[in-house]
């Protein structure tokens, strides 16, 4: 298999390619850096890997889990991951469960008679809970990939209470963008250095992080880069590299992620589609990632840190939208 773009990547396995660049952070996938080639590639082994990972996290396995899996040439650890995630999974379908029979014996007592309000106080409803039995679901032998495609994007989909209306108000911001190999860490170390040699957050503590793929991959060169901003006083100077600008602001659905979880961008963007309230108030010409941001939530408390993207951290993941007429 020749080399691969992590834009080739990108499109086989249907993820982002910042979802890739952190696999590799965390070490769960290695790339190779050419000579005479600004971008990283990825040879077979890492894609054979890459395999596994996606299977895995189809599987409702934990990035954390999967790495230890991925380190530990016997099947100990993959069996007290498997165990594990079996008990939470079954206590989620005894939930699932109950509740779906409790519903169901609703519906059948509503048609015989109409007071709702009496089959839901709690008197009535303990009798209903009391008489059922959790039933034990069967699952077929023969899961397929196909059959595990589906059931994962059954269980990938968000809800109006996963997705959060925020509005961001229009600001000053100094921003960094970098177009090459690893343009997160260089954005980010430069808008670090910012942040603490401005003593910004003494000055700002409102002060707010976003950040955004400029230029999104959009071909089979790999060519990719990544812009960084931090909202600042209106009359504060920005040296270079950083250029100062101003942030529109709007209307954004927002859904919060623990770091990583970059292929929830793909719910959020289903939820936005499938909207009966809201259009989409981006564009869709790729280059900079169609308006969509994210937000690096308590980056107050985490600026000054040594590593300011610390185990736990979370991001909004924020698509521009506009109120239908």
């Amino acid at each position: 298999m020749e080399l691969q773009t992590i834009t080739q990547i990108s499109k086989l396995f249907g993820i982002s390619t910042r979802t890739l660049r952190y696999y590799e952070q965390i070490g769960l996938i290695q790339s190779i850096k050419k000579e005479d080639y600004a971008y990283r590639v990825y040879d077979e082994d890492t894609v054979l890997r890459l395999q596994k990972i996606i299977v895995l996290r189809k599987l409702r396995i934990p990035l954390k889990q999967i790495i230890g899996i991925l380190m530990n040439e016997d099947n100990t650890m993959a069996i007290n991951v498997f165990q594990q995630n079996l008990f939470e999974i079954e206590d989620e379908i005894t939930a699932l469960s109950t509740i779906r029979n409790i519903i169901q014996t609703l519906l059948e007592r509503l048609h015989l008679q109409k007071d709702m309000l009496r089959l839901l106080d709690d008197e009535s409803l303990l009798e209903i809970v009391d008489s059922l039995t959790v039933s034990k679901i069967n699952f077929k032998e023969d899961k397929t990939m196909e059959d595990l495609n589906k059931a994962s994007e059954k269980l990938s989909k968000l809800t109006d209470s996963d997705v959060r209306i925020v509005y961001l108000p229009p600001a000053t911001i100094a921003a960094y963008q970098f177009e090459g190999d690893e343009p997160e860490r260089i954005v980010g170390e430069a808008i670090r250095k910012f942040v603490r040699e401005s003593n910004l957050l003494n000055v700002k503590p409102d002060v707010r992080h976003y950040g955004f793929n400029a230029p999104n991959p959009y071909d089979e060169t790999g060519k990719h880069g990544y812009e960084m901003q931090v909202t600042i006083p209106d009359n504060m100077e920005v040296p270079e590299p950083l250029v100062k600008k101003h942030f529109e602001g709007g209307l954004y659905a927002a859904h919060m992620i623990p770091f990583g979880a970059f292929e929830q961008w793909e719910w959020l963007n289903e939820w936005v589609t499938n909207s009966s309230k809201y259009d989409y108030r981006g564009n869709w010409d790729g280059v900079d990632m169609f308006g969509w941001i994210e937000e690096h939530l308590n980056y107050y408390n985490h600026a000054l840190l040594d590593n300011d993207e610390p185990e736990g951290m979370q991001l909004d993941l924020l698509i521009p939208i506009k109120e239908r007429n």
